[in-house]
């Protein structure tokens, strides 16, 4: 990982949250949509388990990455894939990580839906940010298309 790369730490309390979300998804309560990732360690070759906000936008289906090049990011780029889990629901998946210049729509429409939970995480840019802005932001913040295989 280059040192430019951003990544935001979790704080204690973010950390916490985290885990009650991922909780609750493990046992089929969805909160405004979210889901908890799997995706196997890099190195560990273990499940990695976090709550994420997957992103429909046009028909597809995508994972942004709010924090930047975390470890669930870097995990999914070796793994090519992983596990949503809402209850007993789990959806399988492949993953492609989207070229910046393809996040604006998407990163848009997410900032849109889920700005409220996500909006400190991105310096400043909103949905209502110019191209601009968010096509710069699209560096910090990883984003992959995702299709279900079951």
């Amino acid at each position: 990982m280059s040192s430019s790369e951003y990544y935001l730490e979790q704080s204690p309390m973010s950390a916490r949250l985290n885990n009650v979300v991922g909780w609750l998804a493990r046992h089929g309560l969805s909160l405004a949509g979210s889901a908890e990732l799997s995706v196997r360690g890099r190195t560990s070759g273990k499940p990695q388990r976090i709550p994420v906000n997957p992103h429909t936008y046009q028909g597809g289906q995508y994972l942004v990455s709010a924090r930047g090049h975390s470890q669930w990011v870097r995990n999914m780029r070796a793994a090519g894939g992983g596990e949503l889990r809402v209850g007993r629901k789990v959806r399988p998946f492949t993953a492609v990580e989207l070229p910046d210049a393809e996040a604006l729509p998407i990163l848009r429409t997410y900032l849109e839906k889920w700005g409220w939970q996500v909006g400190g995480y991105f310096n400043g840019v909103t949905a209502t940010s110019s191209d601009e802005e968010i096509a710069r932001a699209a560096a910090d913040h990883p984003v992959f298309r995702i299709t279900v295989t079951q």
